[in-house]
């Protein structure tokens, strides 16, 4: 068998093709040449081998450790950061509705008495978090669809006026005859611009993203929502108890401040050179890469790399519709980009993310006490979230998210055990473990998914797949939003935390499908994945395969 290009001389040596950058544009087959003779010398390779199973020109960017890519690409990284803020103003607009309805004052001018406290109507309660989900899923098809036209950046600028739109009609819900409708109404339209703008900084993370550090910003995109969470939640901390309605309406204004920070920013943005080059603008995509910082080398290889992979894309993907993520190898690559986003909603962070001081409250803890439990909720995620950037490289993104689901599973069918017991002792055993689960979710599945939404779709077809994708998680979390309010609020079902039962169920049939169908990843470059789905590798041997 051919021993993986991988493990032979560095591709910059001397001798190598890879060491003239231009040749790469005029004479792409070199570099499968020049790997073929590398191999032809070696005494472990089947000569018959080297036509039977051809080696891609995949591995043009250098090999480089995570230090050195720090280290190489400073205007890269700032970039990055900047989709990762990206994905803050999401996680912020998003929880902004949801973390208010563990204020009481909130509960007071939006809801109802009953049984001596005031309680949201499970109808509103439901649409609060259903419309805003179901507006996600039309979100993110627009932001897949219109941004292949006009690019990531001015998409970007979309989806900011949009979220100021919605902002504004959460503050003034309040002061209307009919507060749930208005509030309503903005939290849909900010689903919406969420929905559009994840698909889009998902995207140009990892277009512009060296190969090292794909699956580090890919998985950081979780600490977003956790740091969005955080400081909601230290707002909520310092105001929630006001009797008046800046308990609750701090947290929306607060969220001009977080879009408005990276609408100021917005007009430095650099365009994703591989959207550049996909529209045949070569010449603002060598202007792009020189803004993220490259050399005229790099570029060189940059541009020979990104035409490569656009090339390979094409041959699999006659068009750019929808319909075309179901053609083909990309059927599977769909499946495999959208289930882990799919998957999460089945194991119920929803519930968790969406209940956790709501359900403090019911468990006897005081309002100021389930504030405090909220912020280390957050701080755990985080803490989750950083350990993943590790891990990720390391464990890899199957087993990272087979075992960490694994272990999620245990901890929601012992807090169901739990809450069972319906003592104080056993309340707080709850909240304990559903703190673990916080921290578990975000260092495993919270973290492995968008990596894998961002980097298993095909280039031309990447936005689609990720719009595909976390449409799907909408969908899903949509009927979620609809359904926990009246398995779990004290004046429906009244399931409490015994919810978590469900989604450990639900779980345990996820993991066989980690296990069975979820590919190995990790150190493989965006032309390696195209190339092991069109021989058609499976699932469990993608980390061990050789080209």
């Amino acid at each position: 068998m051919a021993t993986s290009g991988r493990d032979t001389k560095s591709p910059l040596e001397p001798n190598s093709a890879l060491s003239n950058p231009a040749s790469l544009l005029f004479h792409p087959m070199s570099v499968d040449q020049q790997r073929k003779d590398n191999l032809a010398c070696s005494d472990k390779v089947n000569h018959a081998d080297l036509d039977a199973k051809p080696i891609p020109e995949t591995r043009i960017e250098a090999p480089e450790t995570i230090k050195q890519a720090l280290t190489r690409h400073p205007w890269t990284i700032v970039w990055l950061v900047y989709g990762i803020w990206m994905v803050a103003c999401n996680s912020f607009d998003s929880s902004a509705g949801s973390t208010v309805l563990g204020i009481p004052k909130f509960r007071q001018d939006y809801g109802f008495m009953y049984n001596s406290n005031y309680v949201l109507p499970a109808k509103w309660q439901s649409a609060y978090s259903g419309g805003p989900a179901a507006a996600q899923v039309i979100g993110t098809f627009m932001g897949g669809g219109l941004g292949d036209k006009i690019g990531r950046k001015w998409m970007t600028l979309v989806t900011y006026l949009i979220l100021f739109i919605g902002i504004t009609l959460e503050v003034v819900s309040h002061q209307t005859s009919n507060p749930n409708a208005v509030f309503f109404a903005g939290k849909f339209v900010n689903g919406f611009a969420i929905g559009a703008l994840m698909t889009t900084a998902m995207t140009y993370i990892v277009e512009i993203a060296p190969v090292r550090l794909r699956g580090i910003f890919a998985a950081a995109a979780g600490i977003s929502f956790c740091v969005g969470t955080l400081v909601l939640s230290l707002i909520v901390n310092a105001y929630g108890q006001l009797d008046t309605e800046w308990a609750y309406k701090s947290a929306f204004v607060t969220q001009y401040g977080v879009t408005g920070i990276a609408l100021f920013i917005w007009p430095f943005m650099p365009e994703s050179p591989t959207w550049l080059i996909s529209v045949n603008k070569d010449t603002q995509a060598i202007k792009a890469l020189k803004r993220l910082g490259q050399s005229e080398a790099e570029i060189e290889v940059s541009l020979a790399t990104i035409k490569y992979t656009l090339e390979k894309a094409r041959e699999e993907s006659s068009g750019v519709t929808y319909a075309e993520l179901f053609r083909k190898t990309n059927l599977r690559r769909t499946i495999i980009a959208s289930m882990p986003l799919i998957i999460q909603q089945f194991s119920g962070v929803n519930w968790i993310a969406g209940y956790f001081t709501y359900y403090a409250q019911l468990a006897g803890y005081s309002t100021a006490m389930s504030y405090k439990l909220s912020i280390t909720q957050q701080v755990l995620s985080m803490v989750g979230n950083i350990n993943s950037w590790f891990l990720i490289e390391s464990f890899g993104r199957r087993g990272l998210s087979l075992w960490g689901l694994i272990g999620l599973t245990v901890v929601l069918f012992i807090a169901g055990g739990t809450a069972c017991l319906e003592t104080i002792a056993g309340n707080r055993a709850t909240v304990s473990l559903i703190l673990i689960y916080c921290w578990g979710y975000n260092m495993t599945i919270g973290a492995t998914a968008y990596v894998a939404m961002s980097e298993i779709g095909t280039s031309r077809l990447r936005t689609k797949t990720a719009a595909f994708s976390l449409a799907m998680q909408g969908a899903w979390g949509t009927m979620w939003s609809f359904t926990l309010p009246y398995l779990f609020n004290p004046n429906e079902a009244n399931l409490g935390a015994k919810c978590a039962f469900i989604f450990g169920a639900l779980s345990i049939i996820c993991c066989v499908y980690f296990y069975y169908y979820h590919p190995e990843t990790k150190g493989r470059s965006l032309a390696e994945l195209d190339e092991m789905f069109a021989q058609r590798v499976p699932a469990r041997k993608f980390a061990t395969y050789q080209f």
